[in-house]
């Protein structure tokens, strides 16, 4: 039987318990990249993301996944542009730093963090980041307790070379050495 529209209540678990924190448990074991998305103008704002995925080369489309309950969410219902830095490897003290909620909210949130403006929308950008995409809301759509934003790309740059940065299993870990992956 399907959910009523709006039903925010987790999964059952194989030992029957009803609980958003074994749903992201399971989530969780999927390792992906860390971001940080921002917004600029006179009330800048940025935010950790790992729901961030490419979506279309043609035209081309980017999202991200904001939760309705994050001050990023209210700040995404008048930007027009938002920017996201991919994590390097030696960014975790960054990630940590844009994903607490006491950090202050404004200019002051990034009077610690070195940010260079976007080429395009002027949004704050991490200067050693891997890849930075600046980009224009392009469409909202509904994700339950968060909202996927879709971008449309406007620039794209490759400032940094490092390691990546993953979230897995509820931890920020580098990319570790390559291994060869038998065929």
């Amino acid at each position: 039987m399907a959910a009523p529209d709006g039903d925010r209540g987790g999964l059952p678990t194989r030992d029957g318990t009803d609980t958003r924190r074994a749903l992201r448990r399971v989530f969780g074991t999927f390792a992906t990249g860390v971001t940080v998305m921002t917004v600029g103008g006179d009330e800048p704002h940025g935010m950790t993301a790992n729901s961030f995925t490419s979506v279309s080369l043609d035209p081309p489309l980017v999202l991200v996944c904001v939760d309705r309950v994050t001050i990023m969410h209210r700040f995404l219902e008048t930007a027009a542009y938002f920017g996201i830095s991919v994590l390097a490897a030696g960014h975790a003290g960054l990630a940590r730093y844009f994903a607490d909620s006491r950090r202050p909210v404004g200019p002051a949130e990034f009077a610690r963090v070195a940010t260079i403006a976007g080429e395009r929308t002027g949004v704050p950008l991490i200067p050693d980041a891997l890849a930075w995409f600046e980009c224009e809301q392009w469409r909202r759509y509904d994700g339950g307790d968060h909202t996927i934003v879709v971008g449309r790309l406007l620039s794209t740059a490759l400032p940094g070379e490092d390691e990546a940065l993953l979230f897995h299993r509820g931890r920020l870990r580098p990319v570790g050495p390559d291994l060869e992956v038998p065929s």
